[in-house]
Order: C-alpha cells, then sequence, then structure tokens
C-alpha cells in the first residue's frame, strides 16, 4: 500500500501494539500525546474494546464497532481539570476525594455505575484532592466526597457526603434536568 501523496494517512502507534490512522501528522501528534490519558472500556453492547480519551473533541465517546455511548470516566489534577471538565460537551459529575477517606472509596462504585448506567449524557471526572489542591480550593471544599455536576464553567449541583446510590442517582437525574434547562448555581470564578 502506498502511503506518499496528498491523501496519505498516518499510523501512530498506540498502547498495547495497535496503530490507529491519522489524516494528517497534526493529529496523528495530538492522538499520540493524549495517549497517555486515554483509557480501555469494553462496550456493554458489543464488548468490543474502544480507546476513550480523557478529553475528546464534539460529542460523547461511542463504540466503533456498534455506536452505543460508551461510559466516560477520567482523572483529573489542577493541570488538567479545565481541559476534562469545563470544555466537556456533556455535563460533568465532579468527584472530589482522597484515597484515604472511606466514604470514598463506598461511593466510588455507585459512581462508576451511574457513569456507565447514562453514557452519553455525563462524563465522570474524579478529583484527588490530596493531588490536586487547588481545584479543592477554587470550589471551597470543606469535605469529601463532594460531588458536584458542571456544565463548562458553571455548578449546577452540589453534594458532600456519601449517599446510596438510589439517592444519587435521584440527585443526579435533577442535576441533569436542570442543566438541560439551563438553571443552576451561578457561577465558580
Amino acid at each position: 500500500m502506498n502511503l506518499a501523496g496528498p491523501i496519505a494517512r498516518r499510523m501512530v502507534q498506540a498502547g498495547g501494539g495497535s496503530t490507529i490512522p491519522f489524516r494528517t501528522a497534526q493529529e496523528a501528534v495530538n492522538v499520540s500525546a493524549n495517549a497517555e490519558s486515554a483509557s480501555i472500556v469494553s462496550c456493554p453492547q458489543c464488548g468490543r474494546k474502544n480507546r476513550v480519551p480523557a478529553v475528546a473533541g464534539p460529542g460523547t465517546p461511542r463504540c466503533a464497532s456498534c455506536s452505543t455511548p460508551l461510559p466516560w470516566t477520567t482523572d483529573a489534577g489542577d493541570d488538567t481539570f479545565m481541559k476534562a471538565v469545563e470544555t466537556s460537551t456533556v455535563p460533568v459529575l465532579v468527584d472530589l476525594w482522597a484515597p484515604w477517606c472511606g466514604p470514598c472509596r463506598m461511593v466510588s462504585p455507585a459512581l462508576e455505575r451511574l457513569a456507565r448506567d447514562l453514557a452519553g449524557r455525563i462524563k465522570l471526572v474524579k478529583v484527588n484532592v490530596d493531588e490536586a489542591p487547588n481545584v479543592a480550593r477554587r470550589f471551597s471544599v470543606q469535605g469529601i466526597p463532594t460531588l458536584m455536576v458542571m456544565k463548562g464553567k458553571d455548578e449546577i449541583a452540589r453534594q458532600t457526603g456519601a449517599a446510596p446510590e438510589h439517592a444519587l442517582r435521584a440527585w443526579l437525574e435533577g442535576a441533569l434536568e436542570e442543566a438541560r434547562k439551563g438553571t443552576g448555581a451561578p457561577r465558580i470564578p
């Protein structure tokens, strides 16, 4: 196969030894730089493994095989929070937590189930407050776990403390409705 010419597709080495085609060299560089922050997610519909970037362009991650929306979960720190949260095209559920916090560890599986159940509607971003003190300071976090729903730079809803999954689901559904309507808390600087 001849790769020369104006419509040549570039190949970049992805994690796991696979290669991914790209239309331009810059696209290959951009994805290669983000390959470290991508996660591998199995499609709940067909089982195919998909690479889901921490930060994506417009839209939400979908299975390359069957187009089913994929759960979008990523970690963020002081330096990546703005890119991971504020540029998202869907509302973001931010989990401010710490590894030593028992209630944080109890809530985490429920949040991951919610992200899976609401794939295509939300993005889950986990922020370790011990490693990202500036994010915690920016949002005046007084206790953990603190959960926030954000759309762009706007905080739509906040909850501090652990709660059972059914209560978190009801809170999150209400916050998503507020985000859809454009209502919610005033913008956080």
